[in-house]
């Protein structure tokens, strides 16, 4: 496997998790309207019912879904047993504190797109060798919980460069702009928007969700509003009628990055 994923038809903003133990809960996430669903076989489920839900998983697996599925996994028994299934999309790698990591789950999942979490200090500081480790790496995302206890973050500010740090390093290796950390209150639903706002302005790209009622609300949050369609449509428009020159006629400058954030605007503005 070698490269990085181009442009997929829809980005996908939503990613909802669901415990692998609950095949029931499962079913619902795939019907839920999640872009991507996640089965956690790792902190959801406890150590006595992983058996069961790696089990259930690979059932699951056992053909094409029609949303992707991803896997957060525990162990090394969750790769042996799920590599290679056409249903499975991506691993999800808890706990990536460095390239060796990547290194030991690529050896023994060939083809398989791996996606790495970053939940430690260490793990932060070696993120964009995470990134770059091999090409099967497809995405990197934090783990907020883990990492804001390891650094005694009193307040969601103190996880700002953290996040900073991870977008920057997806985006020097190439790699699509990070999915949010869940938001643990699944009834906050204004703290919610106000932290996907605040995300989004970040850099970050979509979220983890961990209730089928905080999708709608990531989804907006995500989504451009009309107003920088608008801006993105004249932009394109206008630099395509005026190539070469470095200012709109109404006075705004642009160059090619300009110009090439108003193509992704519009692109996610499709998603509608």
């Amino acid at each position: 496997m070698t490269g990085r994923p181009g442009h997929a038809p829809h980005p996908p903003l939503t990613w909802l998790y669901a415990p692998g133990d609950r095949p029931d809960v499962v079913q619902k996430a795939l019907v839920s309207g999640a872009d991507a669903v996640i089965v956690d076989l790792e902190d959801a489920v406890a150590a006595d019912r992983r058996e069961y839900a790696r089990s259930a998983t690979a059932e699951l697996l056992a053909s094409p879904r029609a949303t992707p599925v991803h896997v957060r996994i525990a162990g090394k028994e969750d790769i042996a047993s799920l590599v290679g299934l056409p249903g499975l999309a991506g691993l999800r790698l808890p706990k990536v504190a460095r390239a060796s990591d990547i290194h030991r789950v690529a050896a023994v999942a060939p083809d398989t797109h791996l996606y790495a979490l970053l939940e430690s200090a260490l793990g932060i500081e070696n993120a964009h060798a995470v990134a770059t480790a091999h090409p099967a790496v497809r995405g990197i995302a934090l783990g907020e919980a883990d990492l804001r206890a390891e650094l005694g973050a009193g307040s969601d500010a103190g996880l700002d460069w953290p996040r900073g740090r991870v977008v920057v390093a997806a985006r020097a290796a190439g790699l699509p702009a990070p999915v949010q950390s869940v938001y643990p209150d699944v009834r906050d639903l204004e703290g919610l928007a106000a932290s996907c706002a605040h995300g989004r302005s970040l850099g970050f790209l979509g979220r983890s969700a961990i209730h089928p009622r905080q999708l709608p609300v990531i989804e907006r949050a995500y989504l451009p509003t009309a107003r920088e369609v608008e801006s993105a449509a004249e932009i394109v428009e206008a630099a395509a009628e005026n190539a070469g020159a470095q200012a709109l006629p109404d006075g705004r400058f642009v160059d090619a990055a300009i110009v090439a954030a108003a193509h992704r605007t519009l692109f996610l503005a499709a998603r509608r």
